[in-house]
C-alpha cells in the first residue's frame, strides 16, 4: 500500500517501482472482445514514451490536454502521461455532443485533444477551427483516414516516445519533470453537468486528490491484493479517484469492461473481490435475482425466499448489534446452503461494493450484505475531489453516508445545508470567480447543496438536495429523493420522477421494469401486441397501485403519490433525461413529459 505521495506522478512512479518485475498485471483491458494483461513494468513504459511524444509535440507544464473516451487502457495511459509532464488533464464524457464538448474545450484552451474512435475524432474535427488553442488531436484507435495535419495516432506516439533516447535517459528526462510539479499545481480539469445554464470546471490540485486517495483508501481497507472490475465513467470524479486512483495506488489488479451492458458478464471472469458502483446498478441486480427467484416452482422458491429474509435479518442484527448466537447459526446455515450460490452469480468472490454518486436505500444494502457482501455507501461532489465522509469497515451505520474523513470537517448550517471544509477542497471554478466565491464562503466552507443531519453515532444522513426541496400548497416540505428510492424497491418500477411543488398532492412518473410487467402479463393471461398498450391494461395499472401504496404505507399523507402515469419509453442517457452518472435530470424530464404532469392534475386520465 503506498500512501505517503503528494503528487499523482510520484505514486505512479512509487507503485510502478514496488511492483517491477512482477507478473502480477496493473490493469486487464479488452480488446477484439477478451480481456488482456498489462503489466506495471509494461504500463510504465507505454506512459513514458507518450509522455516524451506530447513534450516534442511541444505539450509544457500547465497546458490543458482534453480526452473524450470511453473507458479503455488508453485512457489510462494518457492520463497518467498528461500528469508526468505537469499538464492538466481535462476529461469529458464521450457521450457529450460536438457543440457541448466545444463548449468544455474552448473555454479551457486544451493545446491537444485524446479521442477514442472515429465517432468521437469527427466531434473534435467538427470544431477544430472554433478551439483557437487546439493544435493536436491524437486518436486511441488507428484512424489513418483523418483531414487534418494535426492528426496523430495513439501507437504513433508511442512509437515516436520509444526514439527518443534510450530507457535510461527517457525515466531520467521524466523523473527531474515530476520533481518540478508541486502538489499545489492543477491535476484536473473535470466540468460539472450544469443543470441550468454552462458547466463549470473544476479546478482539483495534486494535494486535493492525493489527500482523498489517501484518507477514503483508510476508510475502505487494504486492497493489496484485491481485483476490482471498472465500468463507471473514468471521466467522473468518484471513479476516477477511487476506482482508478485510489485502487491503484493499493496495488490492486484494475480490470476495464467492456461496457456497461457486459458488467454482469465481465464479472464472471474477472471474479472482482471489489467494485466501484452506483445505487442503480445494485438496484438493478437486485431486482434481476428477484425476478429470477420468482420464476422458479414453488418449493425452490419458498427455500430461496426463506434463506434470505434470515440473511437479512443477520445483517440488520449484525448492523444494529442485536446478533444473537441462534441468528447466527441460522445464517451460517442459510449462507453455505443457498445464499452464496446466489453471490456465484456475481463472480463468486465479490466481498465489498463501494457506493456513491447517490443515495442507496437500506432495503437494497441488507439484500447484498445477506449475501455476503460488505456495502460501504459514501458521499461527495465532484468540489471535494470528490469524498467528504463514507462508511467502512471500522464504522457502517446503514442509511448513512458515514462519517467525515479525518482531514475533513462538515457541519449543518441553520437551514440543514452540509457545509464542508478540508485540504480536499477544490482551487476554484476555472474562469469563474464568482461562481468560486459563491461556492466557498470566507472560512473556506463549501457549500454543498445537499440536505442533512448527524446521527447519534457521528453519521451523516442527506434527507435531499436543497434544490431539491418542494413546497405543496399546504406549505409542507417534501424531499422527493427518499420518496422515489422508496417507490424505486418494487421490483417493478424502473424509475421514479416524483412531483409536488406547489400543488395539491404528489403524483409521479414512472417507467417499468418490462421484463417483470412481462412476466405479470402472462400470470393475468393479458394479450397484448405493444408495450404500450400493455401499460394501459387495467389490471396492471392497479397492480402498479397497490404496489405504491404498499411500500408507501408508512410515510406521511402529505407525502404520498395520489397519481401516476407509466411511461412507454425508459429513462435514458440518450434521451436526456439520466446523466452519465446514471441520476435523473429533473429540468429535462419537467420539460420532456409536462403534458402527462398536467394531465395528472386535470381532469380524470386514464393512466391514474
Amino acid at each position: 500500500m503506498i500512501n505517503d505521495f503528494k503528487t499523482i506522478p510520484e505514486m505512479f512512479y512509487r507503485v510502478c517501482d514496488k511492483f517491477s518485475g512482477r507478473t502480477r498485471p496493473a490493469f486487464y483491458y479488452k480488446s477484439n472482445g477478451s480481456f488482456i494483461s498489462l503489466t506495471h513494468n509494461e504500463l510504465n513504459d507505454k506512459v513514458e514514451k507518450l509522455a516524451l511524444a506530447l513534450l516534442e509535440l511541444g505539450i509544457q507544464k500547465g497546458d490543458r490536454v482534453g480526452i473524450i473516451s470511453e473507458n479503455r487502457i488508453e485512457w489510462i495511459i494518457s492520463s497518467f502521461a498528461i500528469s508526468i509532464i505537469g499538464a492538466v488533464n481535462v476529461p469529458i464524457f464521450p457521450v457529450l455532443t460536438a457543440k457541448q464538448a466545444k463548449f468544455v474545450f474552448e473555454e479551457s484552451d486544451v493545446s491537444a485533444v485524446f479521442c477514442s474512435d472515429k465517432n468521437q475524432l469527427l466531434k473534435i474535427e467538427s470544431i477544430y477551427d472554433d478551439v483557437s488553442s487546439l493544435r493536436h488531436i491524437i486518436v486511441m484507435d488507428n484512424v489513418s483516414d483523418g483531414d487534418l495535419l494535426s492528426l496523430k495516432t495513439f501507437d504513433e506516439l508511442i512509437l515516436r516516445g520509444s526514439e527518443i533516447r534510450d530507457e535510461k535517459d527517457r525515466k531520467a528526462i521524466l523523473r527531474r519533470r515530476i520533481n518540478k510539479i508541486s502538489e499545489d499545481d492543477i491535476l484536473t480539469i473535470i466540468y460539472t453537468s450544469g443543470t441550468t445554464g454552462n458547466p463549470k470546471g473544476v479546478m482539483l490540485t495534486h494535494k486535493n486528490v492525493c489527500i482523498n486517495i489517501v484518507e477514503a483508501m483508510l476508510v475502505f481497507g487494504d486492497h493489496s491484493k484485491a481485483t476490482s472490475l471498472s465500468f463507471l465513467p473514468l471521466c467522473h470524479s468518484f471513479e476516477m479517484t477511487g476506482g482508478f486512483y485510489g485502487l491503484f495506488s493499493h496495488g490492486c489488479v484494475i480490470a476495464l469492461a467492456g461496457s456497461v451492458s457486459s458488467v454482469a458478464a465481465d464479472m464472471q471472469i474477472i471474479k472482482p473481490t471489489v467494485m466501484t458502483v452506483v445505487p442503480r446498478l445494485l438496484e438493478t441486480v437486485r431486482k434481476k435475482i428477484l425476478g429470477n427467484i420468482e420464476r422458479e416452482n414453488t418449493l425452490k422458491r419458498t427455500l430461496i425466499l426463506s434463506a434470505l429474509e434470515t440473511g437479512i435479518k443477520y445483517a440488520k442484527a449484525q448492523s444494529d448489534g442485536t446478533l444473537t448466537l441462534s441468528l447466527k447459526y441460522k445464517n451460517l446455515l442459510a449462507y453455505n446452503g443457498i445464499l452464496n450460490r446466489i453471490k456465484d452469480k456475481l463472480g463468486g468472490n465479490i466481498e465489498k461494493f463501494i457506493s456513491g454518486g447517490a443515495p442507496l436505500s437500506d432495503e437494497v444494502c441488507y439484500f447484498f450484505m445477506a449475501l455476503g457482501i460488505d456495502v460501504f455507501q459514501g458521499y461527495g461532489l465532484t468540489e471535494a475531489s470528490p469524498v467528504l465522509s463514507s462508511n467502512g469497515f471500522a464504522h457502517n451505520e446503514i442509511g448513512t453516508i458515514g462519517k467525515p474523513l479525518n482531514s475533513v470537517e462538515i457541519k449543518i448550517a441553520e437551514d440543514g445545508e452540509i457545509l464542508a471544509r478540508g485540504p480536499n477542497i477544490m482551487k476554484g471554478y476555472w474562469k469563474d470567480p464568482v461562481a468560486t466565491l459563491q461556492a466557498i464562503d470566507d472560512d473556506g466552507w463549501l457549500y454543498t447543496g445537499d440536505i442533512g443531519l448527524f446521527t447519534e453515532k457521528g453519521s451523516i444522513k442527506i434527507t435531499d438536495r436543497k434544490k431539491n426541496i418542494f413546497v405543496n400548497t399546504g406549505g409542507k416540505n417534501i424531499a422527493p429523493q427518499p420518496i422515489e428510492n422508496l417507490l424505486t424497491s418494487s421490483r417493478y418500477i424502473e424509475h421514479c420522477f416524483l412531483i409536488g411543488d406547489k400543488r395539491d398532492y404528489c403524483t409521479a412518473l414512472l417507467t417499468p421494469d418490462y421484463e417483470q410487467l412481462k412476466e405479470m402479463a402472462k400470470e393475468f393471461n393479458i394479450n397484448y401486441t405493444s408495450e404500450t398498450e400493455l401499460i394501459s391494461h387495467p389490471k396492471i395499472i392497479q397492480f402498479i397501485k397497490k404496489e405504491i401504496d404498499w411500500y408507501q404505507k408508512d410515510i406521511a399523507p402529505f407525502e404520498k403519490v395520489r397519481k401516476f402515469h407509466l411511461l412507454s419509453t425508459q429513462f435514458s442517457i440518450d434521451g436526456g433525461e439520466l446523466s452519465p452518472k446514471l441520476s435523473i435530470k429533473r429540468h429535462v424530464v419537467e420539460r420532456k413529459y409536462s403534458t402527462f404532469i398536467d394531465n395528472m392534475y386535470g381532469v380524470n386520465n386514464e393512466s391514474d
